[in-house]
């Protein structure tokens, strides 16, 4: 028996074996990466149609492109004969830790995904949540950023902010200012009504569609209380709320109508 034979026969034997596998590996990951530069490719299209944020574009394009090619690494390995097994529990492993470790992050970051998708608002939208309001200055992954009524930054959480209750006060474009006056009870009503009515109906800013409100609200233990709703702009709001308030005291002065106050009675007695 030629032994040298032999052991040249199993190196070619191992050699044809071992290029087949490299050269299906190459072709492999040649072709996976092909397939992956054309799935971003898609995906990126899709985005850019559905108008995705550009911040979240960015993320979920590098999160997939790592991903897949995570996957294909690990596909090229086995086909070389390498165990993937063990490194894929490796990676399984390492995904749970880091999870658990970054529970919170990964919370908040899903929050962002979820407002960056379903866009409950936008940067310049006025919103509250949380208890603040302010003027959405920039939404990031993470956090989201508002701009207080006092022009002080107010940074929330994405993740608790998309579990949250949220009010977009910009998003229908008007919006109603609600006022209450307080008139005495020998004040004539129909002609009260009609003074406050006056004053809204004579303001640049009140909206004539829909159409401002003077209602009697309340008869209050010292007061008659009338609900006044004038309708505005969004961005016109506290110039209405304050101008109205001052402009329907005057007239109900000069309309000799009495707005009521507190009183405070001396008595004196002689000993």
């Amino acid at each position: 028996m030629d032994l040298e034979n032999v052991d040249t026969e199993k190196w070619i034997e191992l050699a044809v074996d071992y290029g087949l596998k490299i050269i299906g590996a190459i072709l492999i990951w040649i072709i996976g990466s092909w397939v992956i530069k054309k799935l971003l490719k898609a995906t990126g299209s899709i985005m850019s149609k559905r108008s995705y944020d550009i911040s979240l574009q960015k993320f979920l394009m590098n999160l997939l492109g790592w991903a897949l090619k995570i996957i294909l690494i690990i596909v090229v390995l086995g086909t070389v004969g390498v165990e993937t097994t063990s490194f894929a529990a490796i990676l399984a492993a390492a995904g749970l830790a880091i999870g658990m470790a970054l529970q919170g992050s990964l919370g908040n970051f899903a929050g962002g995904v979820l407002i960056m998708i379903f866009k409950p608002f936008k940067i310049g939208d006025l919103i509250e949540a949380q208890g603040e309001i302010g003027v959405v200055k920039e939404i990031e992954i993470f956090t989201t950023k508002l701009t207080g009524l006092s022009n002080k930054e107010i940074i929330i959480p994405n993740g608790s902010l998309s579990n949250g209750n949220i009010v977009n006060y910009t998003t229908e474009g008007t919006r109603r200012v609600d006022l209450v006056f307080g008139v005495g009870y020998d004040s004539d009503i129909k002609k009260t009504k009609e003074v406050i009515m006056n004053v809204l109906t004579s303001h640049p800013k009140v909206l004539k569609d829909p159409a401002p409100t003077v209602n009697l609200m309340e008869l209050a233990d010292s007061s008659i209380n009338f609900a006044t709703r004038p309708w505005c702009k969004t961005e016109d709001y506290w110039t209405v709320y304050f101008e109205i308030t001052e402009n329907v005291k005057e007239a109900l002065d000069a309309a000799g109508i009495e707005i009521p106050y507190p009183h405070q009675v001396e008595i004196h007695k002689e000993g």
